[in-house]
């Protein structure tokens, strides 16, 4: 089990909190179009500044070649002052003297929102010497931007390797790391994971981890879709790998072999295009025509996987089952959800999902609430499913 400092113990009063979050954010004519990753990180940032500390924050936009007004902090700082409902200062840089000199101005419990940390070419390099710079701006380093924990750049692990700061994770990412040791070190077995999404390329070494940790392996999405062709179905039009076919089959042979189970659709919603209701049938995954596109799993599908769900302690959930983006290929992703979130709120299921298909997909369903823990980590998440001890972690942990 790995070993963290706590916020409640770090003695924040008077110091000068370098505070590491994700303000990466989606703009929409110079305005936040969407303050999730804000609303994430408000408790740890409010925490900090109502025990005195000088908060200062450190975050990335977009990936700009060079400084760019359209990539500024500045209006992002406005709805971080918007949702905390307190001033949140601005400094055009993130180091040197216009850094400097706002942080010089600060008082015990003041907010202050450094510029883009990516306007220097050295950040994402993971610049030893830039990261220096950073770190002499504070006394103590806080990161709460799990969702850029899989990047190693300077302003989420050199800044502590170069430094004598001491490094504590926020609260958001905390809930993070706290979810993944439970769904993965300390789980209530027995354990399904959910893997959809495109493609089984994208996922091999989270399909390999995930079947040393779980009982079984529900697989949806066009994933599926390689897999039933390694058991000689026709999937007609449906999108697939061919070339890891080989590959899918040395998937179920390992399962086979640590007497794992894997879960594959019975039966699929087809159609002949992808597009919004679209005509479409059911039919049994022998039945597929060769002009067919499976685009969900079917109602014997859905029904077998909630039952799955209802002998489970603890889901892992990474991918949606169909192309939950166009009705009515949306349901099968919706029920399985719900019936997901039932499980949770009776006390029957610990749930824990993430990615971005997954949250959106989620969102659809109305059950992203309902869920023990639902990441917005994105790839980081998927990282540390993978079983892979992500950059921005690592130097969190207490040797």
């Amino acid at each position: 089990m790995k070993a963290f400092r706590s916020l409640d113990d770090a003695d924040v009063k008077g110091k000068r909190v370098l505070v590491r979050v994700d303000l990466n954010v989606p703009m929409q004519d110079g305005r936040v179009a969407d303050s999730t990753r804000i609303e994430e990180v408000a408790p740890t940032i409010t925490e900090l500044a109502g025990k005195g500390g000088k908060v200062i924050l450190l975050s990335h936009l977009n990936r700009p070649k060079k400084p760019d007004p359209k990539d500024s902090l500045r209006p992002v700082a406005a709805e971080v002052s918007r949702i905390l409902n307190k001033p949140v200062a601005f400094a055009e840089d993130c180091v040197g003297p216009k850094a400097q000199a706002a942080i010089a101005k600060m008082k015990d419990g003041d907010i202050l929102c450094l510029e883009n940390t990516r306007f220097h070419p050295e950040e994402e390099k993971n610049d030893k010497e830039f990261a220096k710079k950073l770190a002499a701006l504070g006394d103590i380093f806080v990161d709460d931007a799990f969702s850029a924990a899989h990047r190693e750049h300077s302003s989420n692990t050199s800044i502590v390797t170069v430094s004598n700061l001491a490094a504590y994770p926020g609260r958001a990412m905390k809930a993070e790391l706290d979810a993944i040791e439970k769904a993965f070190e300390t789980p209530e077995h027995p354990v399904t994971a959910i893997v959809g999404g495109a493609k089984i390329s994208t996922k091999l070494d989270l399909l390999g981890h995930l079947l040393a940790k779980v009982e079984t392996l529900i697989i949806g999405g066009a994933m599926a879709n390689t897999f039933l062709l390694a058991q000689g179905k026709t999937v007609g039009k449906s999108l697939c790998e061919r070339d890891l076919v080989q590959t899918a089959r040395d998937i179920m042979a390992k399962a086979k072999s640590l007497h794992r189970t894997i879960v594959l659709p019975v039966d699929a919603v087809v159609a002949q295009k992808l597009a919004d209701r679209v005509p479409s049938r059911v039919v049994a995954v022998d039945d597929v025509g060769p002009a067919d596109m499976i685009l969900d799993i079917g109602p014997k599908t859905i029904e077998y996987v909630i039952s799955v769900l209802a002998r489970s302690k603890t889901l892992v959930w990474n991918g949606p089952f169909g192309a939950f983006e166009h009705e009515p290929f949306d349901n099968g992703t919706i029920e399985v959800a719900e019936a997901a979130a039932e499980l949770t709120t009776a006390g029957k299921l610990v749930s824990f999902a993430g990615g971005g298909d997954t949250v959106a997909a989620l969102n659809r369903a109305a059950v992203k609430d309902r869920l023990t823990h639902v990441s917005t980590g994105g790839g980081a998440f998927l990282e540390s499913l993978e079983g892979k001890t992500l950059p921005g972690v690592k130097v969190l942990i207490v040797t």
